[in-house]
């Protein structure tokens, strides 16, 4: 079984609202309503990219301004479940569960009831729990902070955020198995491409990993930066010589994080300014 596989298998368009947000030149994201416009909802769902599910964190009607939940453009969920290495059996953590399409595609992969996703939101996390009822993958979707992750079901082989952080919750760690996986989007506070990291938590209690290419995911809601610490962090990275991704790391331990540039024993600091 491929991640190809996976993605043949599962139509997004079963995950997608029938109310989507389309930005428009002004900056403004409007809502675009399937009953009123199927031929363009349609090819939103058939398109590689970014569909917009909700703005304003849900108080929007009319208009909105900030993308506080979506479906991720498909060609790079494929990419990070390809580093993701699942295989059938797989026991998985999601944090940020969204639509629940990539929830149903870990499901395709390794089974569903190995399958934990968390979502903050109480009316997204029922929409997707029906969407994955439907669809055929009833995997468990628990409504909570997924900074916390779900210590009921762990220990976990690989956890995956599609939500970006800026420190990686311990808990992560603490709930997964020595050997496993840990792929995590980044906030705009290392790299201006705001790339995913992939980390290997050790015996020890550990986990360290490099970062691996752009994504560019919204934050998780308790780890939002403003566009202040995005401008401060993105001075510091320029300032270092604007490194390539790959050339950073991050190691997570008990007593926090650091992030590092070619080898741990190099830590950098772009830094927030709060």
């Amino acid at each position: 079984m491929t991640v190809r596989d996976a993605f043949d298998a599962v139509p997004r368009r079963l995950f997608l609202p029938e109310v989507i947000w389309v930005r428009q030149e002004d900056g403004w994201a409007v809502p675009l309503r399937r009953g009123d416009a199927p031929e363009q909802w349609e090819q939103a769902c058939a398109a590689d990219d970014t569909v917009i599910t909700q703005v304003d964190d849900g108080a929007a009607t009319d208009r909105g301004l900030w993308a506080t939940s979506s479906s991720s453009a498909p060609g790079l969920m494929a990419r990070m479940l390809e580093e993701l290495r699942v295989v059938r059996g797989s026991r998985v953590l999601e944090i940020g569960t969204g639509t629940g399409y990539n929830a149903a595609l870990l499901a395709h992969l390794t089974g569903a009831d190995n399958i934990t996703t968390v979502e903050i939101d109480d009316g997204i996390a029922a929409q997707a729990r029906q969407a994955l009822d439907q669809a055929g993958y009833p995997v468990e979707v628990v409504t909570g902070d997924g900074a916390l992750g779900h210590p009921k079901n762990a220990p976990y082989d690989r956890v995956i955020a599609t939500a970006a952080v800026h420190e990686v919750p311990y808990a992560w760690v603490e709930q997964t198995r020595p050997g496993g996986l840990i792929l995590v989007p980044w906030a705009l506070t290392v790299h201006p491409e705001a790339p995913f990291a992939l980390l290997e938590v050790r015996e020890d209690g550990t986990a360290e990993g490099r970062f691996v290419a752009a994504s560019g995911f919204m934050t998780l809601r308790a780890q939002r930066v403003s566009q202040e610490d995005i401008r401060h962090a993105d001075e510091a990275w320029a300032q270092a010589g604007r490194p390539e991704i790959a050339r950073h790391g991050v190691t997570v331990t008990p007593a926090g994080q650091t992030v590092w540039l070619d080898s741990p024993a190099n830590p950098v600091s772009y830094g927030l300014t709060r």
